[in-house]
Parts: structure tokens; C-alpha cells; sequence
């Protein structure tokens, strides 16, 4: 998993759906420093994390994984 890509892919769809990050993370009950430390740490989230902040962004997990450019592929 490259965990930068994943970052900028919560980021981007973050930015088209209008919200910030901030908003999204403490919605979902995720720690502040989770982006930071996919970015920086290359720290990897656990499913139920990606799985949380896919479905409040509306998108798959696979999506944000980067295994496809449609957000709405195998939802």
C-alpha cells in the first residue's frame, strides 16, 4: 500500500466533497496526526479506519487504496 498516495486521496476527495480534513478525521473518531503519518511515517491504517473514512467520504476503501481512479467501484 503506498500510504502517501492514500493520504492525498483522503485529501482530494475530502476537498470535493467540501469538508476538511480536521472534520473528517474527528467525525470518524481518528486521531489528529493520522494523515501526517501516512504521509510522513508511512504508517498504514487499519481497515476498520479506511473503512470508516471511505464511507463517510462516500467512496470504497479500494478507491482509496488507489487500486481504482472510480470512487465507486466495489462498494
Amino acid at each position: 500500500m503506498d500510504n502517501a498516495r492514500s493520504a492525498a486521496l483522503i485529501k482530494a476527495r475530502c476537498k470535493e466533497k467540501g469538508i476538511s480534513v480536521s472534520r473528517l478525521l474527528a467525525e470518524c473518531g481518528v486521531r489528529r496526526g493520522l494523515i501526517y503519518d501516512m504521509e510522513r511515517r508511512d504508517w498504514t491504517p487499519s481497515p476498520a479506519i479506511l473503512e470508516e473514512i471511505a464511507d463517510y467520504l462516500d467512496c470504497s476503501v479500494d478507491y482509496l487504496l488507489g487500486r481504482t481512479d472510480n470512487p465507486d467501484v466495489n462498494r
